[in-house]
């Protein structure tokens, strides 16, 4: 700094000599130019105040000479006139020389201690270096989520520009040069950090460039790591995948975690929702820099640290189990329409404490695709309709008609507000037209169920038990007796979770939908004559049809309150250890709710659920071969221009409840028929995880091809439950 300000003053003060001297030139070379008479031999210079105070100025004058007078001007000198122009210049050289002398002493006194922190800031940069992400285990500690180590190429910055160097990079690597060169010159980590050239190098072609490192100046090789998913498609839905931020996570930075462009981050699934647990902390390299900015000398290097671990409650067998059995049922080779429905979803649930032990969805996808760059023909295939978007977690994220499975609620719902006792008897004849509208309802056993109490109604899933429920609903409502709102049998049904999310560690859940006289106004309001509530939309409601909206995981929860009386947070994560293997955190249970339900009447929904599985033959049998004792409800949702949805949702053991299994087949027909076994197999297996007897090994699973071939239509007379 000191040479700079020194050759400012130097250069100032060459302008102001070349200045004077211009001027100095310029007057000197210049002439009065005055007309001279040639006859005039002699000048007589004449100093007077007028020509008559001296004779010889008169005759002179008279004789026609020429008389210069003396006056103040011919008496100057002609170095008088640059004494004012050097004196000007002197002022401006001055004022010059000063400012100089000002902005030094700021400078070298006065900022010193600052110029100097710029210059050290200028010849010192700290680049970082990329951390390992965290392990993801099942419960048992079994890796469902690794890193990989991958030998990295790397390059300065100034290769690019050296043609030899890069040509034998692309001889080496099998790249295009045009394609190395841009890769070097990305400075999207930093100016000064080493670009990455590849990241998963062969070892012939690292060893190469190893044994010939002489041909390669600026080139180095490291270790670096990328995700594996060693059981390919297994849980891909929980697990999620990584990828390189978008611009607008790099604009919406979290607090507490720094994200650079060419960092890895989760995208989906646990990946994304404890994406500041797994991410670790970046290395550090600290090195002096050039005017140019070239690397001349590392001065530190501070390792990466590898993000913490996750353990989950997820058991990999039992997840095994259920990613397998969905695939079976509705692309047993690979393409949809070939088996049983065209995508589905399995919960399986710790009632106890919300631990989710499987959640599974199909069609599924392979994380692997997304280590790096996704392939432009997977992604382009997963967004045809014909894949069944293999990305959609239906778990949280699949919003269905809850058919049957909601009339364990809805009954509870009627005995809480009196529309319903324990000696209420219905007939049925497999019709119902109780508003006399003519609009007629009819039940799925369209011949009658006969006469039948709320238990009977529940066994049977009796749909027109259940309508008259609804119709007492809307006979005390604000369009009846006024006696209760609009919307106690809403509230009553969301007392188990209904309608809004569940909370589980997963991001985008839905909330599914309860339908209510504001919610359908507001739907319909361009269409006046639809808004309306009506009679109708109870006696739909009652049943799980119509307007409702339930997710898989929403319904396990649910009946998870009925068996136990509690509502439990569902969650995946259960401790987290740091790099040196310490458990820094361990999950707590939450109880969201205790619904207020009397107990007599959860004790009689219970043992109308367990009636529902003994009195289906086909299902207890199932049950029994498993040497289980459960409780479950079939549904068959209605789904309007294609086939029924298959539901089934069971818990056992039925007087101690540990686990609950939802499952639902979308098109999948009936749900005794489809589902059952389905929900049956799983809660088996989740049970005997529990005793150790379950020998299922995990293997490397498949994602969905993406091939489907249309399914054939069955008639809703199809329907059992």
């Amino acid at each position: 700094m000191f040479f700079a300000v020194l050759a400012a003053i130097i250069a100032a003060i060459a302008v102001v000599g070349v200045i004077a001297a211009i001027l100095l030139y310029r007057q000197r070379h210049s002439k009065k130019h005055v007309h001279i008479n040639h006859e005039v031999k002699q000048f007589t210079t004449v100093v007077g105040t007028t020509p008559f105070d001296n004779p010889t100025v008169a005759a002179g004058k008279l004789n026609g000479e020429v008389i210069v007078e003396s006056d103040s001007a011919a008496k100057m000198k002609p170095s008088d006139g640059l004494r004012g122009r050097i004196a000007l210049l002197g002022g401006f050289a001055a004022v010059i020389f000063s400012a100089l002398a000002a902005k030094l002493w700021n400078m070298q006194i006065m900022s010193n201690e600052a110029y100097a922190s710029q210059a050290e800031q200028n010849l010192y940069t700290t680049v970082t270096t990329p951390a390992a992400r965290g392990v993801i285990s099942d419960t048992n500690g079994l890796p469902l989520v690794k890193n990989k180590v991958c030998q990295t190429v790397l390059a300065e910055n100034d290769v690019a520009d050296d043609a030899d160097v890069t040509r034998r990079l692309s001889a080496v690597l099998g790249l295009p040069v045009n394609v190395i060169r841009k890769r070097i010159k990305d400075a999207s980590e930093g100016a000064q950090s080493l670009r990455v050239v590849s990241s998963e190098a062969r070892m012939r072609d690292v060893a190469y460039i190893a044994e010939h490192s002489e041909a390669f100046p600026g080139v180095s090789i490291e270790s670096r790591t990328m995700r594996e998913y060693p059981y390919g498609a297994l849980a891909a839905h929980v697990l999620g995948y990584t990828a390189q931020p978008t611009e607008e996570q790099l604009a919406q930075q979290k607090e507490g975690r720094t994200i650079e462009s060419n960092d890895v981050i989760g995208q989906a699934g646990i990946e994304v929702y404890y994406d500041s647990v797994l991410a670790g902390d970046r290395g550090q390299r600290r090195v002096m820099v050039d005017a140019s900015g070239n690397v001349l000398d590392v001065m530190g290097d501070i390792k990466a640290t590898q993000g913490s671990d996750i353990t989950l409650t997820i058991d990999a067998r039992v997840q095994y189990l259920a990613d397998s059995l969905l695939a079976q049922t509705i692309a047993p080779n690979g393409t949809i329409g070939e088996g049983r429905g065209v995508a589905g979803s399995i919960v399986v649930l710790d009632v106890r404490d919300g631990s989710l032990i499987a959640m599974s969805s199909y069609p599924t996808f392979d994380p692997s695709y997304f280590t790096g760059s996704i392939p432009t023909d997977i992604w382009e295939l997963y967004q045809t309709d014909e894949a069944f978007a293999p990305l959609n977690n239906r778990a949280i994220n699949g919003q269905y008609a809850a058919a049957s499975t909601f009339k364990a609620f809805t009954a509870l719902a009627g005995l809480e507000e009196g529309f319903a006792t324990f000696d209420s008897t219905w007939v049925c004849g497999g019709s119902w037209d109780g508003f006399g509208t003519g609009d007629v309802q009819r039940c799925h056993l369209h011949t009658g169920h006969g006469t039948l109490d709320l238990h009977g109604g529940i066994v049977n899933s009796c749909d027109v038990v259940f309508y008259e429920i609804a119709k007492a609903f809307f006979d005390h409502g604000p369009d009846g007796s006024g006696e209760i709102s609009a919307t106690a049998l809403q509230e009553q049904i969301e007392k188990f979770g209904f309608g809004s999310q569940t909370g589980v560690d997963l991001a985008g859940e839905s909330a599914g939908r309860v339908p209510t006289p504001e919610w359908k106004a507001e739907h319909w309001r361009n269409v006046p004559s639809e808004a309306q509530w009506r009679g109708g939309d109870y006696t739909n409601m009652i049943i799980g049809q119509g307007d409702v909206l339930v997710t898989p995981l929403q319904v396990a929860v649910g009946y998870g309150g009925v068996a136990t009386g509690k509502l439990m947070r569902p969650h995946l994560l259960k401790e987290v250890r740091n790099a040196e293997g310490e458990v820094v955190v361990s999950y707590e249970p939450e109880v969201v709710s205790e619904p207020d339900v009397k107990p007599e009447y959860l004790d009689y929904v219970r043992d109308a659920l367990h009636g529902m599985i003994r009195g289906n033959s086909t299902i207890a049998n199932l049950v029994d071969s498993c040497g289980m004792d459960a409780a479950g409800k079939s549904g068959t949702a209605e789904n309007y221009g294609h086939n029924d949805n298959a539901w089934f949702v069971t818990y056992a053991p039925y007087d101690d409840p540990h686990y609950v299994v939802a499952c639902v087949i979308e098109e999948g027909g009936g749900g005794s028929a489809v589902a059952a076994p389905i929900a049956v197999q799983m809660l088996s297996a989740a049970l005997k995880a529990e005793e150790g007897t379950l020998d299922t090994v995990p293997t490397k699973l498949s994602g969905s091809t993406g091939r489907s071939v249309p399914l054939s239509y069955q008639s809703a007379s199809a329907r059992d439950d």
